[in-house]
């Protein structure tokens, strides 16, 4: 399995905060030049929140050509496979709602 983790290096503080998380797991089958690969997003913008392993988003990639290809175009697929850059609807928003103090 791959995790991806992004990280937010604090210029300010120093402090490392984990904001975002994804698997990307070998489904088997294609070969050695070849690979299938799902993807799974985690929800939630801490590390904390990101333990509780709640899916998000899923997707899949097929026949990746794993040896020609760096892993940077692997997780460009799987991000797009489950839905990552395109525009989404307002309602259709996968963010989690952001608690404003004093509201």
């Amino acid at each position: 399995m791959i995790v991806v983790r992004v990280e937010l290096h604090s210029a300010i503080t120093g402090q490392v905060s984990e904001i975002a998380r994804a698997e990307i797991c070998n489904m088997g089958g294609g070969g050695l030049h070849l690979g299938d690969y799902s993807i799974r997003t985690l929800r939630g913008r801490s590390a904390a929140e990101l333990d509780r392993r709640q899916y998000q988003r899923f997707g899949e990639v097929r026949r990746h050509q794993r040896l020609r290809l760096h892993v940077w175009h692997l997780v460009a697929k799987a991000l797009a496979a489950a839905g990552y850059g395109k525009p989404l609807a307002e309602s259709d928003s996968d963010m989690l709602p952001l608690e404003v103090p004093g509201t």
